[in-house]
């Protein structure tokens, strides 16, 4: 679950910014992405994805795209969750779209990683130019992508090493944040842990969803980190980001300057979307993004 990357940056930790992992990507080859890639074979391709990424989060929970994709990871179509779910569809819709104006042409890793651009800018964060050309992924495996996802409960040292996220909006379900607040820690605010009791009982409602950022659950900023200060993190992999360890002067300091999350987030994006995509006759171009052709 989640989306900040913790050490997708130069120094180990730098990118606690939200993100999400590029869909359907390989390591058969070096990066050969353009900006341009489909200015000719399909010029409304980025125009038609973000209408669809646009009209698909203005009828629904922006945490839809914005929470959940990281489960749908590297070369991984298993689908965790509801909300995973949910997002698939989402992209599912864009590609739907795209194949209507130019079938055959715009990859799902491709539409996943202008996806995230269009979603981020869309409730407030950045955006940044996505470079193009990726293909799509002919193998699948829930194996791997079940034993490659961190847990929530994962200590720093492995959500480091496993880039896990963290969160600037999104829901998370009861059953994963339940210990957390019934567990009477001083690592979590009494009066957070509280209101979060409301409606995650100790026994039942295991898919009872709450905010990832009680402050503004639907928009892009920082309060993620000002809620680690105070003890509200929702998650343990969140509050262990900010709990005497080699993370907390970043939450420091993403607390005190949403421009340097932004760009800290933007380039992590960037250096995601490069990270050994297939190229060239590599792969595929998926028909439909949930399963090879």
């Amino acid at each position: 679950m989640a989306i900040q990357v913790l050490n997708i940056l130069a120094s180990p930790a730098k990118a606690a910014a939200l993100m999400f992992v590029v869909l359907l990507l390989n390591t058969a080859c070096q990066a050969q992405l353009t900006s341009t890639f489909y200015q000719n074979s399909c010029p409304n391709a980025l125009s038609t994805i973000r209408t669809s990424i646009r009209n698909s989060i203005a009828g629904c929970d922006a945490s839809i795209l914005l929470d959940e994709t990281s489960s749908i990871e590297s070369e991984k179509t298993a689908l965790p969750n509801k909300d995973s779910a949910r997002g698939f569809q989402v992209i599912e819709k864009a590609k739907t779209e795209v194949e209507k104006i130019c079938p055959g042409i715009v990859s799902c890793a491709d539409i996943i990683a202008v996806a995230a651009r269009d979603a981020s800018a869309y409730v407030g964060g950045p955006s940044w130019t996505v470079m193009l050309g990726r293909r799509d992924s002919t193998t699948a495996s829930r194996t791997l992508a079940n034993s490659e996802l961190p847990s929530f409960k994962d200590g720093l040292d492995r959500l480091i090493s496993r880039f896990q996220s963290s969160h600037t909006l999104g829901q998370a379900q009861c059953v994963t944040f339940r210990d957390r607040i019934y567990s009477n820690s001083t690592d979590i605010d009494a009066g957070f842990a509280s209101t979060r009791k409301r409606s995650c009982p100790s026994a039942g409602g295991d898919s009872n969803l709450a905010p990832l950022d009680l402050v503004t659950p639907n928009s892009y900023d920082n309060n993620y980190f000002k809620n680690l200060i105070q003890k509200k993190g929702l998650l343990e992999s969140d509050q262990i980001l900010f709990s005497g360890g080699s993370t907390d002067s970043i939450v420091s300091e993403y607390s005190r300057s949403p421009a340097t999350f932004n760009s800290d987030f933007a380039s992590a994006m960037i250096k995601m979307g490069n990270i050994n995509p297939l190229t060239g006759t590599a792969g595929e171009i998926r028909k439909i993004c949930s399963a090879v052709n």
